[in-house]
């Protein structure tokens, strides 16, 4: 039997990355997970797929999604953001509440991150891409709309 393609939907709006291009080895070398970048531009970051909130970081720079079938995908909001200590970044959902894809999760601050220089490339990762096959990010330098435009596809 052959398993759907699912699709993760843009998180923010922005011009997509690949990730061995982004200026943080974390991610440029796929220890915390497999997938792309945005450059962010818009205050409002959305739920990429349907689920639930399994992690929320205390200083709300990231939150991950775990999908019905088990794909935890993660969304890093910046690459720096950790030291605004969570300044300029509200949730609006928390862990363990139930999302849909396209459902705004966080609020940012733009003016106040960019006051503070955050760089606002934002990767957009499947933690566990162990579990998942034909993972294809959208090719870099594309620009993308928040919660329309597909950014990545998988088969489980």
């Amino acid at each position: 039997m052959t398993t759907p393609t699912r699709q993760l939907i843009a998180p923010m709006s922005g011009k997509t990355l690949d990730l061995a291009t982004v200026p943080d080895p974390v991610f440029s070398e796929k220890l915390t997970g497999d997938g792309l970048a945005i450059a962010a531009e818009s205050d409002t970051v959305v739920a990429p797929c349907d689920g639930v909130i399994s992690l929320f970081f205390d200083t709300k720079h990231a939150f991950a999604i775990t999908t019905d079938d088990g794909v935890q995908v993660l969304v890093h909001i910046g690459l720096d953001s950790i030291i605004m200590n969570g300044q300029g970044i509200t949730p609006l959902h928390q862990r363990g509440d139930q999302v849909k894809a396209g459902e705004p999760i966080l609020k940012l601050d733009l003016p106040l991150l960019q006051k503070h220089k955050i760089n606002l490339i934002s990767p957009v990762l499947i933690v566990n891409y162990d579990t998942v096959r034909n993972l294809t990010p959208r090719d870099p330098d594309q620009m993308v709309t928040c919660g329309t435009d597909p950014i990545l596809s998988y088969t489980k």
